[in-house]
């Protein structure tokens, strides 16, 4: 007799696998609002200030997305909220991925007051994170 253990996500009931718990925690336990069309991510990106789009990938392919949902939020705090943050749905991650070239994910897409000032791809060493993330917030200024 053999015991099988499959680990797959719950399915929701159109079929599609539940949202992984880390990127549900954004939007409930911070807040974060998940866009859903470009229109939202016009109107999120042109508000007053700096934005950063969190563009996870499939976490049941990619592992680094669970990282990356953990890290977003520290450096947020580390950068004393001078972005403000929102998850990408995936009905237009891989347009807005390509749009801005930034085809790796899970990646960070920053934004200020409606211009696209860069991107951080794939997990990183922690100072890494600083050292561009600073530069990229610095572009906002220019």
């Amino acid at each position: 007799m053999h015991d099988h253990f499959h680990d797959h996500a719950p399915a929701t009931p159109a079929g599609k696998a539940a949202p992984h718990p880390l990127l549900t925690r954004l939007e409930v336990e911070f807040g974060w609002p998940r866009l859903r069309s470009l229109s939202d991510v016009a109107e999120f990106t042109t508000r007053p200030g700096a934005h950063c789009l969190f563009i996870p990938g499939d976490p049941a392919r990619n592992l680094e997305t669970a990282d990356a949902a953990v890290i977003l939020p520290e450096l947020r705090m580390v950068f004393q909220h001078a972005f403000d943050c929102a998850l990408v749905d995936d009905a237009i991650e891989a347009n807005l991925r390509e749009t801005h070239k930034a085809l790796k994910t899970p990646g960070y897409l920053f934004f200020h007051q409606g211009r696209y000032l860069g991107a951080v791809e794939k997990v990183r060493d922690w100072d890494d994170y600083l050292t561009r993330i600073t530069h990229i917030l610095g572009l906002a200024a220019a």
